[in-house]
């Protein structure tokens, strides 16, 4: 039970790095606690609401009571499977903003600015326009990762970027090349119909070698003797062992399981750990601190024809979709049915794009209940870019234990002011002629809904997470006390030990996480493996001439 690297996690960044690593011909063990990703809820994009709320693919986590949002308790889903959050998520794949990481740089991350990401972005891609144009010299076409679009062939996914359009927004037809800012085709981790994972893409080709090993079992914590990670300490079978590494132990176990295990290892705030009765290792203030997530809203019409979603939206067309799907890998299943977005600026003087719209063209929640109207769209939107920190924290010693959450969402006045212009700027996109043929009325937030103090309210007994937690184990330079790993993912104060996943961003990016937390996995390896980094690709991204002025 050894080999020279040894990885927590088989998400999104750790079979990255399992396949990196292994192709390397380096001898690697992954630990991964959840069983396998096959079976139709997860690899059917269609049904995307099951595996994310299913006790056998998810940790089941949830958040303390939320003191801004009345005490409510806010599900966060991460994926106890192999694959990870990748088997469970929503499948969109969204690189972030050049600004993002150029901000990561600024603030101590050296060697992540966006010049210094793109050429990983492009290394990880096999990008499939599927005849909607884009920007193939932004895109990479020889990587692991198959990234398509859907078909757009529901009328309200067109009407709803010809809204934007209308509105006076750009249109973009490549938010992951030049231009960000705009609305556009959304694009997906779906290849020939089925979910294509961190699994499928990375991970199963590594295991085809001989130098790549799966164990399951739960990674209680990193066995560090003088200073120096040596292992990890694993249960399976109600039995405890060890697994040795001869390099180094990498932490890829998502951003609210990698804080637990680096704290029951001894890395954390010493006072913390000593409360637990946990030696310290390494005093790292910031781990578990810094927590981010995106919060959204989704803001539902009634439709006034049947062509949404809703036709399926019964055990015939259910039956319908299943069985097309499973037989041809066609249809509504083979798309996670976000096939419209757009990325928007709040208000002038704000540089790039803080405001994301999913657009979906039926009115359903996550949790897979239908809005009582039948016929409906809806668009999901939220602040990219909120200023609340949260924080993940032990709640006991025991490994088995669910670490203790709180995001403290809505915790600052901007918060509230950015989600009721969110709400604002949303139904004036769906006031617009393009969805004249199809717009009844509002079902959420409601017509009488309209004042701050009624708005604010709906954000408060409403408001979900997007699931995109990160940041509890940032980058930054070794002499800054807040960060927990250095600019190669080695955590600072501990040798042959790193972090690679997105626990390390030291700012939430906007939109959703996948592709970054990959990104993280492609990148780290090539500093786990003593490489030179890619050369840096100095693009310039598209900024809007009139960010200063205009709001658009």
């Amino acid at each position: 039970m050894q080999a020279e690297y040894v990885i927590i996690g088989a998400g999104s960044a750790g079979c990255a790095m399992a396949w990196r690593l292994t192709e390397a011909g380096k001898r690697v063990i992954v630990i991964e606690y959840g069983g396998t990703d096959a079976g139709p809820f997860i690899q059917m994009p269609g049904a995307l609401s099951y595996p994310m709320n299913m006790k056998r693919y998810d940790w089941g986590l949830q958040t303390e009571p939320e003191p801004h949002l009345g005490g409510r308790r806010l599900v966060t889903p991460r994926g106890k499977v192999v694959g990870g959050s990748s088997s469970i998520n929503g499948m969109i794949y969204v690189r972030g903003h050049a600004r993002d990481f150029d901000h990561w740089r600024d603030m101590g991350a050296d060697g992540w600015s966006y010049a210094d990401v793109l050429p990983y972005f492009v290394r990880q891609e096999d990008w499939h326009d599927g005849g909607h144009g884009g920007d193939p010299s932004w895109r990479g076409k020889n990587g692991p990762l198959h990234v398509t679009r859907g078909k757009r062939e529901n009328p309200l996914t067109r009407a709803f970027v010809e809204a934007g359009r209308q509105a006076g927004y750009p249109v973009t037809g490549d938010y992951n090349g030049h231009q960000q800012e705009g609305f556009g085709p959304f694009d997906m981790t779906v290849w020939k119909g089925e979910r294509f994972s961190a699994a499928k893409a990375y991970l199963r080709p590594a295991l085809m070698r001989e130098n790549c090993t799966m164990v399951r079992a739960l990674a209680r914590r990193v066995i560090i003797e003088d200073g120096r990670a040596t292992g990890v300490e694993i249960e399976r079978g109600g039995k405890v062992e060890v697994i040795r590494a001869e390099a180094e132990v990498i932490v890829a176990a998502s951003s609210l399981n990698t804080p637990k295990i680096l704290m029951l290892s001894g890395v954390g705030p010493a006072a913390h750990l000593a409360e637990h009765g946990i030696n310290v290792v390494a005093d790292r203030a910031g781990v578990g601190q810094n927590l981010q997530d995106h919060l959204e809203l989704y803001i539902q019409a009634a439709a006034s024809q049947p062509v949404t979603l809703f036709k399926y939206w019964n055990l015939l067309g259910k039956a319908y979709v299943g069985a097309r799907w499973l037989f041809t890998k066609t249809g509504p299943g083979a798309s996670n049915q976000f096939e419209s977005c757009g990325f928007i600026r709040s208000d002038a003087g704000v540089d790039y794009p803080d405001i994301q719209y999913h657009f979906l063209p039926i009115a359903v929640r996550y949790d897979g209940q239908a809005a009582p109207e039948g016929h409906g769209f809806q668009a999901h939107t939220g602040p990219m870019r909120s200023p609340s920190r949260g924080a993940v924290t032990l709640r006991s010693a025991d490994p088995k234990d669910d670490p203790a959450i709180c995001f403290n969402y809505m915790s600052h006045e901007k918060d509230w002011s950015d989600f009721r212009k969110c709400i604002r700027l949303t139904r004036e996109i769906f006031a617009q002629d393009a969805f004249a043929p199809y717009y009844k009325h509002e079902i959420q937030p409601g017509a009488d809904c309209q004042t701050d103090d009624e708005l604010d309210d709906f954000i408060r007994q409403h408001v979900e997470s997007a699931y995109h937690p990160c940041g509890t184990a940032r980058l930054g330079r070794a002499d800054d006390p807040m960060a927990v790993v250095d600019p190669e993912c080695r955590v600072i104060g501990v040798d042959g030990l790193r972090v690679a996943d997105s626990s390390i961003f030291p700012r939430i990016t906007n939109g959703n996480l996948n592709a970054p937390s990959i990104m993280v996995g492609e990148k780290a390896s090539d500093h786990i493996l003593g490489r030179t980094p890619l050369a840096p690709r100095n693009d310039a991204p598209w900024i809007n001439p009139n960010w200063e002025t205009a709001q658009r």
